[in-house]
């Protein structure tokens, strides 16, 4: 029996990846990588079913030397992921990788907006709306102005409601949405359905898009074009992509004053991290996240004071021994 061709098992791969529902972009990224490394590998002779150790070390040391300390870890999680499959699937007699310690990145803590901040971003939509031109010969403009603006509360009401990611809330259909039991149903990673629920302030501003605004934005589409079954619309009437959630989000939180560096993941976290300060359960939250593993979930415990105070509070003997007088 012939050995396997590389790029032959590199295709096996990729086509387990589709079949699992990886997204478009995990399957370009995997592709890259796994195809430089057996690049690299075939340029120095290095059969890509057993490569030696010293050989592998080679190769971290120079993705060190050329990209940054994120990109070594993502390039590395997909050639482990490869060879595991061709051992799984007896393409390679093993896993060469399985001895080699490889870098790893700190763990960064996820930034959170206080609520008061959220409220702030809530108070720079609603004065948008409020400073639209009341009518006559801007009266069209007016009421696009408002209509954006009861869209723009309703994805943010939602997003945080919901701990949404943002492509998740721009492929939100109109059939997932339940508002009288405030339930949003939608597909996470791996396609895998989930409920997102959703409080009153969400519901109401739901409400007031659906009736008010999305109905002037679809309107405003081409007349050839489909009508779009996607929540959330832009200006033309046609679905509001993930690239037009961003600019839109990160438009918003300019005018609201919000710090650099806040992006619509900033509303997920904060969704996270308000409910354990509230007294949610973390497998609670692991649910409502959508999250594999509660090991992904227990990183918004390290960026939640607030129960981390009450923990130590109820917990420790002397949290609340009074001093001396």
């Amino acid at each position: 029996m012939t050995a396997p061709r590389a790029g032959a098992a590199l295709d096996r791969f990729l086509a387990t990846l589709a079949a699992r529902d990886a997204s478009p972009h995990t399957q370009r990224a995997y592709s890259g990588a796994v195809g430089r490394y057996i690049a690299w590998l075939d340029e120095r002779g290095v059969d890509w079913r057993d490569p030696p150790r010293s050989d592998l070390r080679a190769y971290v040391a120079s993705l060190a030397g050329s990209v940054g300390r994120a990109s070594v870890a993502q390039r590395l999680a997909a050639i482990r992921s490869f060879h595991r499959f061709a051992a799984r699937e007896g393409l390679a007699p093993g896993d060469p990788w399985g001895a080699i310690a490889t870098p790893r990145l700190p763990r960064r803590l996820p930034r959170v907006l206080e609520v008061e901040q959220v409220e702030r971003l809530l108070a720079a939509i609603d004065e948008a709306a409020a400073g639209a031109p009341p009518g006559g010969r801007a009266g069209e403009r007016s009421r696009l102005v408002t209509a954006l603006a009861l869209r723009d509360r309703a994805i943010v009401e939602t997003a945080y409601a919901a701990g949404l990611r943002i492509s998740e809330l721009a492929a939100a259909d109109l059939a997932a949405l339940e508002l009288r039991r405030g339930e949003i149903r939608v597909l996470g990673k791996g396609r895998k359905e989930r409920v997102g629920l959703l409080g009153r302030p969400a519901i109401h501003a739901l409400e007031r898009y659906l009736a008010d605004s999305r109905p002037l934005l679809l309107d405003r589409r081409a007349r050839d074009a489909a009508p779009a079954t996607e929540v959330f619309l832009n200006h033309r009437g046609h679905p509001l992509g993930v690239r037009g959630l961003r600019y839109r989000l990160d438009r918003l939180c300019r005018v609201a004053g919000l710090p650099e560096g806040i992006s619509p993941h900033t509303l997920r976290h904060s969704f996270a991290t308000h409910l354990l300060d509230g007294g949610a359960d973390l497998r609670v939250v692991q649910e409502l996240l959508g999250h594999e593993s509660l090991a992904t979930t227990q990183i918004y415990t390290h960026v939640s004071p607030t129960r981390l105070r009450a923990a130590y509070r109820q917990a420790h003997p002397r949290a609340t021994v009074d001093g001396p007088a």
